[in-house]
């Protein structure tokens, strides 16, 4: 379990890396926005206006459909393979504002405020918020690996 735990951390991180470049191509292709201060109507009519709100829901929901597809792939009981996308998805999460970060200097702080999430519309909330969530995600995938490998 530890060599599928160590290839799947990899691919999280690499995934963050992917996603994290999304970002900064968003953020080169768009004006620069006050979506700090948008209300979740207006920062959904933004990115209507400019074409990308569609493609990015699907972006979003194929991500979630290929973390799950690792999950699937790579577990073997049912209670392996949700603490693998809990893991995968955790890891993934967390690297994801590593790279933004290290490519592009943001966030510049835990508590600025990010759109996490784009379906079924704009979710916000500062960045700690997402990286908390992704540390009881690895907490409990822990828990469940722990369970599994006890029999």
């Amino acid at each position: 379990m530890r060599l599928k735990l160590g290839l799947v951390t990899i691919f999280g991180i690499a995934f963050g890396y992917l996603e994290a470049i999304v970002v900064v191509y968003l953020r080169r292709i768009l004006p620069p926005l006050p979506w700090e201060v948008m209300s979740v109507a207006e920062f959904s009519n933004f990115l209507r206006s400019y074409g990308v709100l569609f493609s990015e829901q699907t972006r979003e929901a194929s991500t979630i459909v290929i973390l799950l597809m690792v999950a699937l792939l790579v577990g073997r009981k049912w209670v392996e393979k949700l603490a693998i996308f809990l893991w995968v998805f955790a890891i993934w999460d967390i690297f994801y504002y590593i790279w933004l970060k290290v490519l592009i200097g943001w966030p510049p702080s835990l508590a600025t405020i990010d759109c996490l999430f784009l379906i079924p519309g704009p979710w916000f909330a500062p960045v700690y918020i997402p990286l908390l969530a992704s540390l009881v995600m690895v907490s409990v995938a822990i828990f469940f690996l722990r369970k599994v490998k006890k029999g």
